[in-house]
């Protein structure tokens, strides 16, 4: 029987390889940056408006990642580019940090991508460092509590934020490929 560490990195894994990652190969920059109904939450230049529904903008450099405190209800659509922006800095790239040692990420201090590929780049990347930690984990490191850098986690076992992360990969990379599904059958 496999043990627990390459099974957790496994379930992510194949979903990666067999379904996530080879969906975004051929991602354009206007399917990266369309906007399927009106007040979509985007990854957009500074200098652009933001839906009325936008009450932040965060990031460093010339685009921005828009949000709103409290979370519009219902909550508002998002662009793909949104959606990556959150894999990669909320979701991958931020818990690489803080438990494996990735360079420091943040939705305030990160330079969102404007082109597809650049945040493919940036996707493949906060992947594998989050990829190469979880393989890392020993049995001791997934019993052991998250932390206090995980908040309402900090004391569960790390092995409840790495099925977390998965569920959250899973979950909106299949968002990510939905989109792409209706953007291919011309419903833009």
């Amino acid at each position: 029987m496999a043990d627990l560490t390459t099974q957790l990195h496994d379930q992510l894994e194949w979903h990666w390889q067999a379904l996530a990652r080879p969906r975004l190969d051929g991602l354009t920059d206007e399917e990266y940056l369309w906007e399927p109904v009106p007040g979509t939450w985007s990854v957009r230049d500074r200098d652009q408006d933001s839906p009325s529904s936008v009450n932040r903008r965060v990031g460093e450099g010339r685009r921005v990642l828009e949000y709103g405190i409290p979370e519009p209800d219902p909550a508002p659509f998002t662009s793909i580019a949104w959606r990556l922006a959150h894999v990669v800095v909320g979701v991958l790239g931020g818990r690489a940090a803080s438990h494996f040692g990735g360079p420091e990420m943040s939705y305030e201090r990160w330079e969102y991508a404007g082109t597809a590929q650049e945040a493919l780049r940036q996707l493949d990347a906060a992947y594998a460092a989050w990829s190469a930690g979880v393989r890392a984990l020993t049995p001791e490191a997934l019993a052991a509590p998250v932390g206090p850098a995980e908040g309402d986690f900090a004391e569960e076992p790390m092995i409840t934020l790495v099925l977390h992360i998965n569920r959250e990969c899973i979950h909106h990379l299949a968002e990510v490929a939905l989109l792409r599904d209706l953007w291919a059958h011309g419903l833009r």
